[in-house]
């Protein structure tokens, strides 16, 4: 009974573990360009034709983020003109199927009859269990473009797992938050240096 108790509390550890990793939200990177003046940027505008429209119309999920987007640029000072902008400001995403195949050792028990003690015992006995996972992963990607040099100066990336919700309400906040956290790692505010991290 104790095996038992120990391999329940084990298998209850683990689960715990797996739904904390899966409330942190998206994995960010990101990377400038070392040779970027950031401290002359103060403008921007959306690239045209922007990666999540390049079939030529916007849905409401380009429009979400676009949306999102211009939102955290002027949140950090810039300011959107549609008439020689500093920066040009792209996004991109897509999403891929993903499997996630995890073991993990389990007990079992299995009943012995011995024939001296005219009785059942209980036997434990180890495996391995198998679990197959199958989910989304989404990735949006932030580019911005030097517009005089044609080049990108800065790129921020979220990674994470993508729920399908059919509540517009949810999936804009969602994408809210996966562009506020990939703008939450950019150190630039508009015509100022880098603040510190």
């Amino acid at each position: 009974m104790k095996v038992f108790r120990a391999a329940a509390w084990a298998c209850g550890l683990a689960l715990l573990v797996l739904l904390a990793g899966c409330a942190t939200g998206p994995r960010i990177s990101t990377e400038a360009d070392p040779e970027a003046d950031f401290a002359r940027y103060r403008t921007f505008s959306f690239y045209s034709p922007l990666a999540i429209e390049r079939e030529g119309y916007t849905s409401a999920a380009s429009e979400r983020m676009k949306a999102a987007a211009r939102a955290q640029m002027e949140s950090l000072g810039y300011v959107f003109t549609a008439e020689n902008p500093d920066l040009w400001l792209n996004i991109n995403a897509f999403t891929e199927r993903r499997t996630d195949v995890s073991t993990m050792p389990t007990v079992d028990y299995a009943y012995y009859y011995s024939y001296r003690a005219r009785g059942y015992y209980v036997v434990p006995y180890w495996r391995d269990r198998t679990d197959v996972y199958r989910y989304t992963e989404g990735t949006i990607n932030i580019d911005l473009v030097d517009a005089a040099r044609n080049r990108l100066v800065w790129e921020g990336i979220a990674v994470g797992r993508v729920s399908n919700t059919k509540d517009a309400a949810k999936r804009d906040a969602r994408i809210d938050g996966a562009i506020a956290d990939i703008f939450a790692k950019y150190p630039y505010r508009a015509g100022s240096v880098p603040s510190p991290q």
